[in-house]
């Protein structure tokens, strides 16, 4: 099985990208769903005893929890402790599942796939991108998000042009969907006739 490791920064469109791959029946492992699910389970004791005051009716409040760590290294560190394994497990369980069914291509769908280190997870890795311009647009219409806001969550993440040069493949979302799903398809044609037998990589 090829896995695929699918990144972006924010707002470059890796969540329409991810559906374009599943739309092409390929699996797909989305973290950001991950967490979400694990905030209103698995997470949510562990969450409330490290962070009291976190949790609100048997959730995690993702607001609440921001303010707890936004601007506090230590605490986002330890909050990353406790999630990202969580994260991992699962991943880890889909990649079983679909190992044993015997399906050729997964993706993992993580955001910060170079930052925690994940190269190692996956065999190839496909980068979604678009201009400054672009990125910044989509961003700043999202609800609640700020000028400062943004200028955080982008020094958090690696720079689009090293994402791009560590990547196997760069699909750019700037033009449009379909030339978007056109390079989704291109990359798996790629994937899948360099998988034959006989085939030199």
């Amino acid at each position: 099985m090829i896995i695929l490791g699918l990144t972006g920064s924010i707002g470059m469109g890796k969540s329409t990208t991810a559906q374009m791959f599943r739309d092409e029946g390929v699996p797909v492992h989305d973290s950001d769903e991950t967490v979400h699910r694990l905030y209103a389970g698995k997470a949510v004791p562990l969450i409330d005893a490290a962070f009291p005051g976190t949790v609100v009716d048997g959730v995690v409040d993702r607001t609440r929890l921001a303010a707890a760590v936004i601007n506090n290294p230590p605490e986002l560190k330890r909050l990353e402790a406790i999630i990202h394994p969580l994260v991992r497990a699962e991943s880890e369980n889909f990649l079983d599942t679909h190992r044993k069914a015997k399906t050729p291509v997964a993706v993992l769908d993580i955001p910060l796939l170079f930052e925690t280190h994940g190269e190692d997870r996956v065999n190839r890795i496909v980068v979604v991108s678009a201009s400054p311009d672009i990125q910044r647009e989509r961003v700043l219409s999202r609800p609640n998000m700020t000028e400062d806001k943004f200028a955080s969550i982008l020094a958090k993440q690696l720079p689009d042009g090293e994402k791009r040069r560590r990547a196997d493949y760069v699909i750019d979302t700037g033009a449009g969907l379909e030339p978007a799903r056109a390079a989704v398809q291109a990359v798996l044609k790629d994937i899948r006739e360099a998988s034959l037998p006989g085939a030199s990589r």
